[in-house]
């Protein structure tokens, strides 16, 4: 009886430890084997659930739990059916081959089921998707949609028109013509543009995945399903001057480049088009639209792109701002930092200015929050996070003052006249509106009379701060900055002392220098006009 009793214990306890090895092992087995589809497939696959997007899968036609969906053709799979959906059903091809490279157009990409919400059958104008399972179809290229009942053999041959967003697509028969036109060592792809459209301005997407809100992944597979997956890149995996090139095989002065990121994002792809100046293409110089992801994002403001993103409009509506949207000019500048001593032997730092470059009270608010995001940037994947920390900074310098007295410190040169500095603890040289993430700095209340500010004369503004505290009375329309003048060329001299500085939102601490700010290029830019910000919604109240 003793031995019985000890046998079934012992089977008791092994009997589940087993079992939940095998399942173990099963599942690790079943995720190598989905991984190394994913790898080897031309569909760009992801895990997605039931609770990620409620969808049947396009095999078995069964309602998903767990499974894949392609981010560039929109085909969903379940894990048992990943295989053979793989196998049978091809994605979209970012350049035609074999037979049809010679093509001047290419037939609907159908994809059966899980059509978008509200979306109206283009043969009967009903809408699609309105039943509980697998139905209708929807084209990859054109996003069309068709029910079951209406598609005809004639709309799976037709001709596909790549729909509504058919000015910013890039074909994939235009890169076949594109190539053959390289390997035969013929440069005038001039020639190919009447072949694909008349009002042609096709659109490169550049994401930043890092930046704000972490919503780069999210938009980079909504892009991939409404243009060319070639024209969408992650700047997490190839740098903006490698993605640019592909500016060089598009129409002259007709690209238009979609950066989604913050003003670093921006100033990044900035830097990258004029290396493109430097290497002789400058007649390849897209126009740059910004949509917003950063915790600032004043450059973005200042353009009319609004002060941040957060999902609330549709990709859709997105592409149609970027089409719409007018070119200017936006002054780029050349900030030069010669340390004092070492016998001038060390080498002067160089940046390029976009938005502001600042000492005092911001940049040393810019500095301790860059510190504690490279120690644990796990933390500051939210917007709200990021400005509460901001605030945290700016509250414990009111209570420091750890810039007091910067006029004595420092001398103020613009266009070579010095200036009489009045008792501050900050200096900001503006090129832009817009400061510390949708303040009008040089505006202030707006009771003053001041000549205008803008970002393509060729002029900075120069303002004073008297502390953190007065930055915040300044950003809810309490006070005004000091203004100490409009100039071509700024000269600061900081003759003692280490002080915090920055460049768009890039701080470091700097020891005795002379800080030589002087006009270098200028950047084709998109203005959207249609973007409210809170200050002109408030004047148009008022």
């Amino acid at each position: 009886a003793d031995w019985r009793l000890a046998l079934w214990t012992l089977f008791s306890v092994l009997l589940p430890v087993l079992i939940t090895a095998w399942c173990s092992f099963q599942r690790s087995r079943r995720q190598l084997l989905i991984r190394d589809i994913f790898r080897k497939s031309k569909h760009d696959w992801h895990y997605t659930d039931l609770f990620g997007q409620p969808s049947y899968c396009c095999v078995c036609a069964q309602h998903m739990l767990r499974g894949a969906f392609c981010g560039c053709c929109g085909l969903r799979a379940s894990e048992r059916c990943l295989k053979k959906a793989d196998q049978r059903f091809v994605c979209k091809e970012i350049m035609t081959r074999g037979a049809g490279a010679a093509q001047s157009s290419i037939p609907h990409h159908w994809v059966r089921g899980n059509v978008p919400l509200c979306s109206c059958c283009v043969v009967c104008k009903q809408q699609c998707g309105t039943q509980p399972k697998l139905c209708d179809y929807r084209c990859a290229w054109c996003q069309y949609t068709v029910h079951d009942e209406c598609m005809v053999d004639c709309l799976k041959t037709e001709e596909c028109t790549f729909g509504e967003f058919k000015d910013l697509i890039i074909p994939p028969y235009y890169l076949s013509t594109i190539n053959q036109m390289r390997k035969d060592k013929n440069t005038n792809y001039e020639k190919v543009v009447p072949y694909c459209r008349k009002h042609w301005m096709p659109v490169i997407v550049l994401a930043n995945t890092r930046s704000g809100n972490n919503m780069g992944e999210t938009l980079l597979g909504e892009f991939k399903m409404l243009l060319n997956p070639v024209q969408v890149f992650d700047l997490s995996k190839i740098a903006p001057a490698k993605a640019l090139q592909l500016c060089t095989l598009l129409p002259c002065n007709a690209v238009r480049v979609l950066v989604c990121g913050g003003d670093g994002t921006v100033g990044w792809v900035l830097d990258a088009i004029d290396e493109m100046k430097i290497k002789g293409q400058e007649r390849y110089i897209p126009q740059v639209a910004i949509l917003p992801l950063g915790t600032g994002n004043d450059l973005s403001n200042t353009l009319g792109w609004g002060a941040g993103y957060a999902g609330e409009v549709p990709v859709e509506q997105i592409l149609r701002n970027v089409m719409e949207a007018d070119g200017i000019k936006l002054d780029r500048w050349k900030v030069q930092v010669t340390n004092k001593g070492y016998y001038n032997l060390r080498k002067p730092k160089v940046f390029t200015m976009n938005n502001y470059f600042s000492i005092g009270p911001d940049a040393l608010m810019a500095l301790n929050f860059h510190a504690h995001r490279e120690k644990t940037p796990s933390l500051f994947s939210s917007r709200i996070i990021n400005k509460a920390v901001y605030f945290f900074y700016g509250t414990k310098d009111c209570l420091v003052q750890e810039c007091k007295d910067l006029n004595k410190k420092v001398e103020l040169e613009l266009d070579g006249e010095r200036i009489e500095l009045p008792n501050l603890e900050g200096i900001i040289v503006l090129n832009i509106g817009y400061w510390g993430g949708g303040c009008r700095l040089w505006e202030g209340m707006g009771d003053e009379p001041y000549p205008l500010a803008r970002h393509d004369d060729g002029l900075l503004e120069v303002v004073g701060v008297h502390g953190s505290f007065h930055c915040a009375q300044i950003q809810v329309k309490l006070a005004n900055p000091v203004r100490l003048g409009q100039a071509h060329t700024v000269r600061l001299i900081l003759k003692s002392s280490k002080m915090p500085m920055q460049v768009d939102g890039e701080p470091w601490a700097q020891g005795p220098c002379t800080v030589t700010i002087t006009h270098k290029t200028h950047a084709l830019m998109l203005y959207h006009s249609g973007e409210q910000t809170d200050d002109d919604a408030s004047s148009l109240s008022e």
